[in-house]
């Protein structure tokens, strides 16, 4: 299944989408802020839009690192936005009873990329029948995806999402190969980029990642141009008082605009007849 609908947000092939929203839930204020901002920011130009945060980042560097409310408070949080910004949620989950969980809030699931060889994880959250973003592994090459896809297929669930974030490029640093984007696309799926995550320094501050947000931009219009079909960023309204993926995250100052160029960049690529995108 190539497209689906959740809260009135078409995902698909056909028309470029956007998730985005801070790392990880800092407060409820502050993700209802963001969450609003975002989807103003994409009704203006007319952008399908799902809103993203964790409640639990189960992956940070250092045992001290905030990683979140926890699930039963996150998923509050999680509920208040979806119905007072009147916008789809997303979020990451970690394990089989916390899809099942999650899924009776959120609209879409995402499995972590560390997580995309869990079959345990991929078949829960294929069971409980919501969308599921999978995003590729730092370590897996993009044809392997289709291995992942067979193993929630299995479930009878086709609505998903692949992701691609970057791959280990020695230590503390990531590569994109735009390649794998066309060829993640051949598996019949929108292809997401994720244009923050793809710019982070893994360990790269010692105690926590670092990140270069300079290069989120050009990435994101590259990602674009090859034909990824929707574009995943981390926002914060100060990235460099965040209390996760500071480093890597944009402004929400600095949104509006970015997306008014990839849409308009996505358009240009379908008329060009762009075959990565379709």
């Amino acid at each position: 299944m190539s497209a689906f609908e959740v809260l009135g947000q078409r995902i698909s092939r056909d028309e470029f989408f956007v998730i985005g929203g801070p790392c990880v839930i800092e407060s409820e204020e502050s993700a209802l802020a963001a969450a609003r901002f975002m989807a103003e920011a994409c009704r203006r130009l007319g952008i399908p839009y799902v809103y993203k945060s964790s409640y639990d980042k189960a992956n940070r560097t250092s045992i001290e690192s905030y990683r979140g409310p926890g699930i039963d408070r996150g998923l509050e949080i999680l509920s208040r936005v979806r119905h007072e910004a009147g916008v789809p949620v997303l979020t990451d989950v970690h394990g089989a009873a916390e899809a099942v969980q999650a899924a009776e809030v959120v609209d879409i699931l995402q499995v972590p990329a560390f997580l995309a060889r869990q079959t345990d994880l991929l078949l829960a959250a294929g069971r409980t029948g919501k969308p599921i973003n999978i995003k590729k592994s730092q370590f897996l090459a993009p044809w392997d995806m289709s291995q992942v896809i067979s193993k929630v297929r299995q479930t009878g669930n086709g609505s998903l999402l692949l992701t691609e974030r970057g791959t280990f490029f020695g230590y503390n640093n990531l590569v994109v190969d735009m390649r794998s984007i066309p060829i993640m696309s051949e598996l019949g799926h929108p292809v997401v980029f994720d244009a923050t995550h793809s710019v982070q320094l893994p360990g790269g501050q010692g105690g926590s990642s670092g990140g270069q947000r300079q290069f989120v931009a050009p990435l994101a219009c590259a990602a674009v141009a090859a034909g990824a079909h929707g574009i995943f960023i981390e926002v914060h309204e100060d990235p460099d008082r965040a209390l996760c993926d500071g480093p890597n995250s944009l402004a929400l100052k600095d949104v509006p605009p970015l997306l008014e160029m990839l849409s308009g960049l996505y358009r240009q690529v379908r008329r060009g007849g762009g075959e990565g995108v379709k």
